[in-house]
């Protein structure tokens, strides 16, 4: 019997639901429903093929920081440098640390209720 074979979704809670679907609409360029979220296809039409990863940390990695919320959203991305450019631009609150390994290109942002966001570039190909 086959039982899990994925990322159904990424699900949290926020003081304020429609200030914060407005952020990740007008920064990360999220397709935001009238019901509150966005929807993601995978290799359909206008979509890269991919992966979605699930990874538990421990309890005291600091690889949520400097968010206290113990959960980071990560986000593929086109080009990473020109959408961290367009952040700052647009006043966002932007990690100066950025990261390449043979996984890709990382940077984060801080969304406006303070939860840490991590942007993915994956490597040429994939």
């Amino acid at each position: 019997m086959q039982r899990v074979t994925g990322i159904g979704g990424i699900f949290f809670k926020s003081a304020d639901p429609q200030r914060i679907a407005n952020w990740y609409r007008d920064h990360l360029g999220l397709d935001v429903a009238d019901w509150g979220g966005a929807v993601f296809q995978w290799g359909g039409e206008g979509s890269a093929p991919g992966m979605t990863i699930w990874s538990v940390f421990a309890a005291d990695s600091d690889k949520m920081a400097p968010s206290n919320v113990p959960f980071m959203l990560n986000f593929r991305v086109a080009d990473l440098e020109q959408l961290l450019a367009a952040l700052r631009a647009e006043g966002c609150e932007v990690l100066d640390e950025t990261e390449s390994s043979e996984f890709g290109k990382f940077g984060w942002v801080l969304d406006c209720d303070g939860n840490k966001v991590e942007l993915w570039q994956p490597p040429a190909g994939q």
